[in-house]
């Protein structure tokens, strides 16, 4: 099964992505189909041995748009430079810009236009020429010759339109195509009949044809006023993708490259090759991932990680394309350059997202399958009927056009992915990365969060929590510093992760371990050794018990309530204290939980530890529900009970041990940070390895979804609304009917609002922020 990405051309509206999606979905061995309108893109599964992307793109073709697939250079050879990350924006910017020229061409036209065709009946001061009624047809002349202009520059709407007709797979630009076409028939038409009545001498009734006649300047209005709200429109558009162009333009454009006899040389960051040694200055930006070889720095990590305090890296740690170097000077290796990089995963996860569709979306596609046909017959229908009241074409003609220019299938089209786009965008700016649209909009729905403990709850790894010296014999006490010297001396030579963990805390206080002799390990109860001529010795109670050395039984079952483990220190057959160690909770912990809570979010923690260390932990950071004891592969069955019982869940977890269970939830999101970016199991990322950010992504899920439905309301209210307005419902009772001209800017203001109220998500602040501070 194939998975490949499509760029497809000529897309206007949801009736466009409706028509491309049903042109593919209609060739055997294809699986699954997302057209995605905003960007201009379709992700398709289907089958290798049935067809391939060729007959994917002549699909398309037969359809009326062009596609092409989304792949490398075939020519390019394995291990050359990888080509530099292409902002998502730069297609929308250069679309505007055009549209830009176009609509500065239109209005240049159209405001003499305007002036001429409307000037007359708002008492506005013309030449005699265009008001006399000997001098009708040189009215309607100059106003048919001030239209070309905008006909032409604004031609792609008929192509495009009646181009989509022929097709039989009508689009809003056959609207507009058909609206300003009509409107152009018409008024050519009265000019044939002005020139007939001027040849018969009837001068007044050229000059009252002319009046009640031309639609000349409603044509270019039409058109102009669309193409407006068009290149606002895009301009919009053009904003959705600002946190991944922030990112973009994170990564420097240049890099040193040091060659092998000590020589630098600057060369295009993106003909890095992995294996090069290259070199950042302080207050440069690392151009690729790679490993330091020299040097100490302290590098800002926050682009990625979200990480506010700069990172100490020295020789063996790793490196991050887009992290500045903030102090030393360093030299690195490069380990994965171009689309490897953990900044290009990222940006690539996120526009995955962006293509792909939320289950939300499918009802504006139904919709937008047979809204543009709909809004022609009943066009058709006004027309008929206003002609068979009224027999009067004007008035005919008026309501008909303002119902093809009014209605606007565009505002459906774009109410999901404008949302999509601004959500994934500004969750990739918190650090959180939604995988697919699908998990955007699942996440929304949670209504229980089962949490792995450690790792995710907690920090992963042991650390010191009580440094305790006990009172001696002969009334003597070790001050904590001497306790933690005689402990680094013991556990150097210890492989176990809590002697890490005491190392660590020693490394803190820039302790030096001693050294002692005759080292040895008691397996499953602590080490032996020999200081000078005194013998000592680290251990759990047995060891004690076995070395016939007594212990505070009292604080021993304090530890096992707290979830800590203690570790014994004895010299000369005596105890001289005690060190607690215990896998920290993260200090955001708590907060998560709580703000969890708050959300109306039931949060279960789910652990193989044992149950009083769970219940531990559970105590400090505010949990009411554990399930301890539990193996790796029963977490999956918990999950599956969960959603039994009528659960929408999530779960929290590393993505390693806890795949299956991630797989199972409805939305699984990984911790995990900077190259970990890409794990299979889940449908979201979180960068920052905080559980605050769990409560964050529900939080902006919730906002993308209402922002949503507040744009299909608003999309199909407006349509509901403005296409019997146009159409003359109200004018028995009231008198209104709609001129075309402002059908068309009813029409291209309600895409505007539909993008400006999308963009109101890149202000979206999680409480979870306020309840910190």
């Amino acid at each position: 099964m194939a998975h490949e990405k499509f760029d497809v051309g000529g897309m206007t509206c949801a009736a466009c992505q409706a028509h491309v999606d049903r042109a593919v979905c209609s060739l055997p061995g294809v699986q699954e189909v997302s057209v995605n309108l905003l960007s201009g893109s379709m992700i398709v599964d289907y089958d290798e041995g049935q067809l391939g992307p060729d007959d994917i793109c002549a699909a398309v073709d037969r359809a009326g748009y062009s596609a092409s697939p989304v792949s490398a250079d075939p020519g390019e050879a394995p291990g050359a430079p990888a080509a530099r990350l292409e902002s998502p924006t730069k297609k929308l910017e250069a679309t505007a810009e055009a549209m830009k020229t176009r609509l500065v061409a239109s209005i240049a036209f159209l405001v003499p236009l305007f002036y001429i065709g409307m000037g007359h009946m708002l008492g506005w001061p013309l030449p005699s020429v265009f008001t006399d009624h000997i001098h009708a047809m040189t009215l309607a002349l100059t106003m048919f010759l001030l239209l070309l202009p905008i006909l032409y520059v604004n031609r792609a709407y008929f192509i495009n339109g009646f181009k989509s007709l022929a097709h039989r797979a009508p689009t809003m630009d056959a609207l507009i195509a058909i609206g300003a076409a009509a409107s152009v028939a018409w008024s050519v038409y009265a000019m044939f009949v002005m020139a007939d009545q001027l040849a018969c001498g009837d001068v007044h009734g050229a000059a009252a044809t002319a009046m009640d006649n031309l639609y000349l300047e409603s044509a270019g209005t039409i058109l102009t006023l669309v193409t407006v709200g068009k290149y606002l429109e895009i301009r919009s558009k053009s904003k959705t993708g600002s946190a991944i162009e922030a990112l973009i333009d994170l990564a420097p454009k240049t890099a040193c490259v040091v060659a092998d006899d000590g020589s630098e040389q600057t060369v295009d960051a993106d003909a890095i090759q992995v294996g090069q040694t290259v070199r950042v200055r302080p207050g440069e930006a690392v151009p690729v991932d790679g490993v330091v070889l020299e040097g100490i720095s302290a590098i800002d990590e926050s682009a990625l990680t979200g990480e506010s305090i700069p990172q100490e890296k020295s020789p063996g740690d790793t490196v991050h394309a887009a992290t500045i170097n903030r102090t030393g000077s360093f030299t690195f290796r490069a380990t994965r350059v171009g689309a490897d990089t953990s900044l290009a995963r990222i940006i690539q996860l996120v526009e995955d997202a962006n293509a792909t569709k939320a289950p939300i979306s499918r009802l504006a596609d139904k919709v937008a399958a047979v809204f543009v046909p709909a809004v022609l017959l009943i066009a058709l229908v006004t027309f008929i009927v206003w002609m068979a009241l009224t027999a009067d074409v004007n008035e005919a003609l008026t309501a008909g056009v303002a119902v093809v220019v009014i209605s606007c299938p565009c505002a459906l089209g774009l109410a999901t992915p404008v949302a999509i786009m601004v959500g994934t965008g500004k969750g990739a700016e918190m650090g959180v990365l939604f995988k697919s649209a699908e998990a955007l909009e699942n996440l929304h729905k949670v209504d229980v969060v089962v949490l792995d403990k450690t790792g995710t709850v907690t920090q992963g790894r042991p650390a010191v929590t009580d440094i305790l010296p006990a009172v001696r014999a002969d009334g003597r006490t070790l001050s904590e510093k001497q306790l933690l010297k005689l402990a680094a001396a013991l556990e150097r030579s210890s492989e176990h992760p809590l002697a890490e963990a005491i190392m660590a805390a020693a490394d803190e206080r820039g302790i030096v371990a001693r050294p002692v002799s005759d080292f040895a390990a008691v397996p499953g109860r602590g080490v032996t050794a020999r200081e000078g001529a005194n013998p000592i010795a680290a251990g759990n109670a047995q060891l004690m018990a076995e070395l016939g050395i007594d212990i505070d039984r009292t604080q021993l079952e304090a530890f096992a309530r707290d979830g800590k483990t203690p570790l014994f220190f004895a010299k000369n057959g005596e105890l001289v204290g005690t060190i607690a160690v215990a896998d920290e909770i993260k200090p955001t912990s708590p907060a998560a939980i709580g703000t969890l809570g708050h959300l109306g979010v039931h949060a279960i923690m789910l652990t193989g530890d044992n149950r009083t260390t769970a219940d531990a932990i559970a105590r400090r950071v505010g949990l009411d529900d554990v399930v301890a004891d539990v193996m790796p592969a029963d977490k999956e069955r918990h999950v599956r009970d969960l959603q039994a019982a009528g659960h929408v869940v999530a779960m929290v977890g590393d993505g390693i041990n806890d795949s299956p269970a991630l797989a199972r939830a409805d939305v699984g999101l990984a911790i995990g940070a900077g190259a970990d970016v890409a794990k299979k199991g889940a449908d979201v990322v979180l960068m920052h390895s905080d559980l605050l950010d769990v409560a964050r992504a529900i939080e902006l899920s919730r906002a993308v979804i209402r922002n949503i439905k507040q744009d299909l309301f608003w999309a199909l209210f407006y349509n509901s609304l403005g296409i019997p307005l146009a159409a003359g419902v109200l004018y028995p009772v009231l008198g209104w009917q709609l001129s075309p001209m402002f059908g068309a800017a009813a029409m291209s203001l309600s895409s505007v609002c539909v993008v400006s109220n999308a963009l109101r998500l890149r202000g979206f602040r999680p409480t979870s922020t306020d309840m910190q501070q």
